[in-house]
């Protein structure tokens, strides 16, 4: 029994080591450097970015400087930068950054808001939890005017499902944009996805219909589709339930800080220096 006990133990521990070693992408002297600290390093360089979506040329030079990082704190450590009294100095002052941040996160992790308090936040503002008008469109992005007469001149006579497969039919022949291939489809979307002109000329349309004119944008010249418009609709309670109670909770922090703050400062010795006193007349 003792051996199978050791057994399993070693087999857990030898799963749990290959895990840890498939993340780790490179080791200096002896450190290792993870799939965890890039995604890091990406994310503290651009927000929403992620390292496994960069390229292999990105990827090997986000390694690069994670290796770079760990050698010049290496080189630091030997020069004796933390025995330097500006590094030292630097310290306290992110230890008192952090100090507050920890403090703050408390403050916000401790405020609660209920189910009943989101529901009735919903209910009074029902107005402000809408989904826009959207509308399903298609395009054909050409480079002259000229050439977006003639496909609207072909279009002209044509109604109905006749129209559709028309349009797409030449959406795949000419148009230059990368939705060509797919029949001109721009899928479905708000208007304030789209540049003012374009944006402007879909919303004149009727469902089921063409542009008589050229659209010009930055972009070229563009016969637009209308497939339909969708109106605006009311978002269910569920779907907005999370983003209510995280704004309440924003809410209700600020004003428990700010009540505390002013308490502080009420209790506090404040000697503002940097206000002189008027010269004497």
């Amino acid at each position: 029994m003792l051996k199978l006990v050791k057994t399993s133990l070693l087999t857990v521990a030898v799963m749990a080591t290959s895990v840890v070693a498939s993340d780790i992408l490179v080791t200096v002297n002896g450190k290792n450097i993870t799939k965890q600290d890039a995604e890091q390093f990406v994310a503290a360089a651009q927000q929403g970015a992620h390292f496994a979506q960069l390229d292999k040329a990105q990827q090997e030079m986000i390694k690069q400087r994670l290796v770079e990082k760990i050698l010049f704190t290496e080189l630091a450590k030997k020069e004796g930068v933390e025995n330097d009294p500006e590094f030292k100095a630097a310290i306290e002052k992110i230890k008192e950054e952090l100090l507050v941040n920890v403090w703050m996160k408390k403050q916000l992790d401790s405020t609660l808001v209920s189910d009943s308090e989101a529901k009735e936040f919903y209910e009074k503002n029902k107005d402000k939890f809408k989904q826009p008008e959207t509308v399903t469109a298609s395009h054909i992005l050409v480079k002259t005017e000229d050439e977006a007469k003639a496909i609207i001149e072909e279009l002209k006579p044509l109604k109905g499902a006749a129209l559709k497969e028309k349009f797409v039919v030449l959406a795949k022949a000419k148009s230059t944009g990368p939705s060509g291939p797919k029949g001109g489809d721009l899928g479905t979307f708000t208007q304030g996805q789209m540049v003012p002109e374009f944006a402007k000329a879909v919303w004149a349309l009727k469902d089921g219909t063409v542009t008589l004119e050229a659209v010009k944008t930055q972009f070229g010249y563009h016969v637009i589709y209308l497939e339909k418009k969708n109106p605006a609709i009311a978002l269910p309670y569920d779907a907005v339930k999370e983003k209510i109670i995280q704004s309440l909770k924003q809410k209700q922090f600020a004003v428990k800080v700010a009540e505390v703050a002013k308490e502080l400062k009420s209790k506090a010795k404040i000697v503002d220096t940097s206000k002189e006193a008027a010269p004497a007349k």
